[in-house]
């Protein structure tokens, strides 16, 4: 399997999952006459992230992972999305980024040296494949089964089909 193969089918499946979520979420808001703002704010406990910011970290590290693997400019995007509508553009930007990646990019990328912050004045550098496995596919999931377990729990009606995007 080559790197590309490990990198890029792995955030494409999540991102449109994600989206596929946003858009259960978004219309059992609307059949429960739920103010969406609330849901968008929720979160599994008060000291984590709400499902809004979720939604921005997925899209962020799957980005800022292909673009640290490729040695490519780190895009920003400001967290300025406050529905769902804005939410999904952002994914579905984020989804052609990573699209916009060839396989020829990402040869040799595992063993090439990626550094990334770790804080607000300090950064590691390791190599490709440790920062694929180790930093940036973990993060991703993570926030992505927030997101998940945040709409679950507020009574959308998903499930394991749906986080994997096969339903």
């Amino acid at each position: 399997m080559s790197f590309y193969d490990a990198v890029v089918p792995a955030y494409l499946q999540m991102l449109n999952s994600v989206t596929g979520l946003l858009t259960k979420a978004e219309a059992h808001c609307a059949a429960r006459k739920i103010d969406p703002g609330v849901l968008l704010g929720s979160r599994l406990f008060p000291d984590m992230l709400p499902l809004s910011k979720q939604i921005q970290l997925v899209s962020d590290f799957a980005a800022k992972g292909c673009a640290r693997l490729t040695h490519s400019e780190v895009p920003t995007t400001p967290d300025t999305e406050t529905s769902f509508a804005e939410l999904k553009q952002r994914l579905a930007k984020t989804i052609d980024y990573v699209k916009s990646f060839k396989p020829e990019q990402f040869e040799g990328a595992d063993v090439r040296d990626v550094t990334f912050p770790a804080g607000p004045d300090k950064s590691i550098t390791v190599k490709g494949q440790q920062f694929l496995s180790s930093f940036s596919l973990p993060n991703f999931y993570f926030h992505a089964a927030i997101a998940h377990g945040i709409l679950r729990h507020n009574g959308v009606e998903i499930g394991k089909r749906d986080f994997l995007g096969t339903t």
